[in-house]
């Protein structure tokens, strides 16, 4: 399948500043862009990164810095289906993909934390994207109205998208990759108190 991953990397990650200064998020960005490339073609998928920025990585990247709704609207529309994975799924695996363009429907949604949507399978061509505000509810929509079967994928794995610092404990907790491996070589680590545990930096 043709696997579609938006990467945005000229300003990456601004929400994780209290964190790390510029060129570490976008390491960090880059990171977890791997990882997604190579949990993706492990589960079949046939990737290609459009980015907002040139990047290097071991797939094809084109680079195009229109808005999200925009760049992933002009690649849909044919005759195959085609997936669309977000690049900070510091979590996916190959069985969560793997389930996800198995899912028989038109449109197979993967839910993101806080109403957006983080992975899409698209096989109908009246289907259209819209990423503003709380997504997953303007792509029931836009199914429904398409007269698209719309089908959702409810993946622990594929609803964390790394944005803000608290993802990060989720990264530590359960990542497998590169981007768990970046943020233990810079000195981030979880620390527990009376509550949830959090994720904190040892500056060196």
């Amino acid at each position: 399948m043709r696997v579609v991953v938006p990467f945005g990397g000229r300003t990456p990650k601004t929400r994780l500043a209290s964190f790390f200064d510029a060129d570490e998020r976008r390491e960090f960005a880059v990171a977890m862009l791997r990882d997604v490339l190579d949990a993706v073609r492990a589960a079949d998928g046939d990737p290609t990164v459009v980015a907002d920025a040139p990047v290097s990585v071991d797939a094809p990247v084109t680079v195009d810095d229109r808005p999200l709704t925009e760049v992933v609207g002009d690649e849909l529309g044919g005759d195959d289906p085609v997936a669309v994975v977000m690049a900070d799924l510091a979590l996916a695996t190959p069985a969560a993909l793997a389930r996800l363009f198995e899912t028989d429907a038109d449109v197979v949604a993967a839910p993101g934390l806080g109403g957006g949507t983080n992975a899409l399978v698209v096989r109908h061509p009246d289907f259209s994207v819209d990423y503003h505000g709380a997504s997953i509810l303007d792509h029931r929509r836009i199914a429904r109205d398409a007269g698209c079967s719309f089908a959702e994928v409810d993946s622990m794995r594929l609803a964390v998208d790394v944005d803000e610092p608290t993802d990060l404990v989720e990264v530590l907790v359960h990542g497998e990759g590169r981007a768990r491996e970046w943020l233990v070589d810079a000195g981030v680590r979880l620390e527990g108190g009376s509550g949830r545990v959090e994720a904190v930096r040892e500056r060196r």
